[in-house]
């Protein structure tokens, strides 16, 4: 199967050890690079049949087309974007030129794409869910390729495998195989998470990545939007957050057309926009806007000026709370917000206090987690009251705080990542998985496989548990990363979770993954994506920088 992967990919020696490196003996074993019997496929599909037999793709007959009994027509924006999109995948920036309506394939030469919306309802207008259909069917064939799927969201994943099944040679001539695939995700929530607050990210910066989860069929967009730094996102309700928060008022802010924009950009490449507003802790930045929002710190009998969490013990707290929350269920279409509620520092609460004297009134004693949970079950109720689901960071269900039937928890803490798995699924809760993902720890070498290695339901527990393990994501936090850096650590890395996402749990050839992944990390590259490399090597089409 050489010819799929349509250029020589040569490898240097890997994971040698030139000169006296101490990391040295711990490094992965050396992998060679062997042409994959599934070509350059990421993630792996469900079922997929490739044969030897291949149809030539010419820029000037190839189309991509709807076909007639679909559901979706040429009304349908998203899949007639789709099909621009990805004709220039295949094709690069050529002109498109008029069809010769007389035209006949020759004997090996595959000229249309149908692509089959197979409902009645193709949920072309709508955004997608964590129950949305993304299943496809694809038969390549010559002279008519179909490409069947229930809903718009799975023809959009059945498009981005159609263009990595097609190669090209040494003279740039395209080719692809008859190829039968029929596809689905093994999980339903397969995210990434930026983080906008520790380094503002420009809206060019969260569109090109976007771009490249669609690529990887990441169908979550988690956006860590503010933290303790800065509180980049303007809100109209309460303009003095991103006024005084920001680390810029005008050039560091995500207005609310941008925010829309992200969104629409989001949705029309099948992907959910899941924003983050965290509290009661990291909340530094929201206090500059807000008077009397945070827990003035004591030193002693007297203030310090500084400030901890959120105060919880004030009614103006909970009024706030209601009004910025109101907001943001109107401002994200997505059915849930996540909340936070991690790292909750509390020195602060301990030294102030009007939060002792609350404490005794509540009989809470010092246990200041109870503090938390009365915190934190008023801001749910509130958010309920918004029609809005919720996340959370694991620690709120640590602390025992009181959480609807349907509360997702994200578990995120490495050291007991198994053990805090079946607890919170032994307690009913649907569960999303980070913590083996936190892709800002870097290290030299392919951490990739370490993240390809990991198997989510890992964990001690019955079938209907796992069941509640919707997903996981990766996690790119922001202390060393902006727009200068962001990508390249991202990709391919996050790649390996993709797969490891959406592919069957027993794709684990990492010999085979890596052959795939060299070359869809070459494919990425040559769609303008600066995605690092896996090894010493080479690609056909270099990226050609900014």
């Amino acid at each position: 199967m050489t010819v799929l992967l349509g250029f020589a990919f040569t490898l240097l020696a890997l994971g040698s050890c030139w000169g006296l490196e101490p990391d040295c003996l711990d490094q992965e074993p050396e992998l060679v690079f062997q042409p994959s019997k599934y070509g350059s496929l990421w993630p792996l599909p469900q079922k997929v049949r490739i044969s030897e037999v291949s149809f030539k793709l010419s820029s000037s007959s190839f189309r991509i087309t709807d076909a007639k009994e679909s559901g979706a027509g040429p009304s349908c924006s998203l899949l007639q974007e789709a099909y621009r999109r990805y004709y220039e995948y295949i094709f690069g920036d050529v002109k498109r030129q008029k069809v010769n309506k007389g035209l006949r394939a020759g004997p090996a030469e595959l000229l249309e794409l149908q692509v089959w919306i197979t409902s009645p309802d193709s949920e072309c207008d709508s955004y997608p869910t964590v129950s949305s259909d993304e299943s496809y069917e694809l038969s390549v064939d010559q002279p008519v390729s179909v490409l069947k799927a229930p809903k718009v969201w799975g023809a959009l994943h059945g498009l981005e495998t159609f263009s990595q099944l097609v190669y090209e040679d040494e003279y740039g001539a395209k080719s692809i195989n008859a190829t039968s695939v029929s596809d689905f995700p093994r999980f339903a929530h397969r995210g990434i998470l930026l983080d906008s607050s520790r380094h503002f990210l420009p809206i060019k910066v969260i569109l090109a990545n976007l771009e490249t989860m669609a690529m990887n069929k990441f169908n979550v967009f988690h956006w860590h939007i503010v933290d303790d730094p800065s509180f980049p996102y303007l809100s109209r309700t309460f303009p003095d957050l991103s006024r005084k928060g920001a680390y810029h008022p005008y050039t560091h802010v995500y207005t609310p057309a941008d925010v829309k924009m992200v969104i629409e950009f989001a949705r029309l490449r099948g992907i959910r926009v899941v924003p983050e507003f965290d509290t009661p802790g990291h909340t530094q930045s929201w206090g500059k806007g807000q008077p009397d929002l945070l827990t003035p710190c004591y030193a002693g009998s007297k203030p310090s000026g500084t400030f901890g969490p959120v105060n919880p013990i004030l009614n103006s707290t909970y009024n706030f709370m209601q009004q910025f929350f109101k907001e943001i269920s109107t401002v994200f279409p997505d059915a849930y917000v996540h909340l936070g509620g991690d790292e909750v520092d509390f020195t602060c609460w301990k030294s102030n206090p009007d939060i002792q004297k609350f404490m005794e009134q509540q009989g809470f004693g010092q246990d200041y987690r109870k503090l938390e949970s009365f915190y934190i079950q008023k801001l749910l109720d509130i958010v309920t009251t918004t029609n809005k689901g919720y996340i959370i960071w694991q620690e709120v269900f640590d602390n025992g705080v009181k959480l609807k039937p349907d509360t997702v928890v994200h578990v995120w803490i490495s050291s007991s990542t198994n053990k805090e798995m079946s607890d919170v699924t032994a307690s009913g809760y649907t569960t999303i998985l980070s913590a083996p993902w936190y892709l800002d720890y870097i290290s030299t070498g392919q951490d990739w496989q370490k993240y390809y290695k990991v198997e989510p339901l890992s964990f001690n527990g019955t079938e209907k548990q796992k069941n509640l393990v919707i997903g996981g994501e990766a996690c790119l936090w922001g202390e060393y990363v902006d727009a200068t850096n962001l990508t390249p650590r991202l990709w391919p890395r996050a790649s390996a979770v993709a797969e490891r996402l959406w592919s069957a749990k027993e794709v684990t050839d990492i010999s085979d993954a890596y052959s795939r992944l060299s070359v869809h990390r070459c494919r990425l590259v040559q769609r303008g994506v600066p995605a690092q490399p896996l090894s010493p090597s080479f690609c056909p089409h270099e990226y050609k920088g900014v």
